[in-house]
């Protein structure tokens, strides 16, 4: 795996709320009397500076939480902040200021991120004609941010003019137009190739480096792992777990990217076992658990406890062998 992890940005003190905060969050959609749960109790923490990216299959609920966090949709239950917005209790007005400055947005679909009649400048500029920036500010603003993304060759060119990447490293430009505290994207290298989708994840990375903008990626690409320190997944409508990755000098000097996946454990001891985990070990409906000195011992339901395996011995770990 290529290291192209980046260093974030250093984070405010610990006191500091998170930029992102997610507590018991649930989704409740009705159509036509029936009920679906598209989040049932999500949990998520995101610091300043963070650039994250959040991995589910289609239906885990991705979409959702990513609708909320952009003030697009309202959840049903639990707690919602982001960049210090409370995403329940905001009203319509509020709502609207969030999305101007507080939020910046990146789609997948280059129509719903560019005007096709307006240029790479224009359609920066637009963003901040929108939330009401001073016209002396736009003209430095807007080129800062092509060159940022080394686009400042598009910004006389319209989208139809300019290729995928150029396209949606463009679109960044314009969600980073009114200086949001929170970039989110979702699916920003859906449409790329390659070759296309390294150079947009490397010019979130360079955002994210460079301005500390605290960053969520939504994505089913596996090669967005490569660009981010942290990876989290989701599994029907809750967090299951997480890959962190950290620098690592060998004994031989050299650096290399260590990642180690962990399961997320809720407020009320909930976890979901990977399922490779569960597939291999035959795990069903029921589970047995034991309690060891430094660990938590899992077995399927059909193997004898502890107090029926007369003839069981311990092994070095404590666990019980029939």
């Amino acid at each position: 795996m290529t290291n192209t992890a980046t260093h974030n940005a250093a984070s405010p003190a610990a006191t500091a709320e998170p930029h992102i905060v997610c507590s018991d969050l649930v989704r409740i959609f009705t159509a036509e009397g029936v009920e679906v749960q598209a989040l049932q109790g999500l949990n998520l923490r995101i610091d300043r500076g963070e650039m994250v990216a959040l991995v589910g299959a289609s239906g885990s609920g991705k979409s959702t939480l990513l609708t909320i966090l952009s003030g697009l949709d309202t959840p049903t239950a639990g707690v919602a902040r982001c960049a210090g917005h409370d995403l329940l209790t905001m009203t319509r007005k509020q709502r609207v200021q969030y999305q101007r400055h507080s939020v910046g947005f990146v789609w997948q679909q280059t129509s719903r991120n560019l005007l096709p009649y307006l240029t790479a400048a224009e359609n920066v500029a637009m963003a901040m004609v929108v939330a009401g920036n001073k016209e002396k500010d736009r003209k430095g603003r807007v080129a800062e941010l092509l060159d940022l993304l080394e686009i400042g060759y598009c910004a006389d060119r319209r989208p139809t003019e300019m290729s995928g990447g150029e396209q949606q490293r463009s679109a960044i430009a314009v969600a980073m137009a009114n200086s949001p505290e929170v970039l989110l994207a979702d699916e920003p290298t859906g449409e790329l190739d390659e070759a296309t989708s390294f150079d947009v994840l490397e010019a979130m990375r360079s955002v994210n480096e460079r301005l500390g903008i605290t960053t969520l990626i939504v994505t089913h690409d596996p090669a967005v792992s490569e660009h981010v320190r942290r990876t989290i997944q989701i599994r029907d409508g809750r967090t299951s777990t997480e890959v962190l990755r950290r620098s690592h000098v060998n004994e031989h000097g050299e650096h290399q990217l260590l990642a180690e996946e962990f399961a997320v454990l809720d407020r009320v001891g909930r976890l979901q076992l990977p399922d490779e985990f569960t597939s291999a070990l035959g795990l069903k409906e029921r589970v047995r658990l034991a309690l060891e000195t430094d660990h938590v011992g899992v077995w399927g339901a059909d193997r004898p406890s502890r107090e029926s395996a007369t003839d069981a011995s311990p092994t070095s770990e404590g666990e019980v062998q029939p």
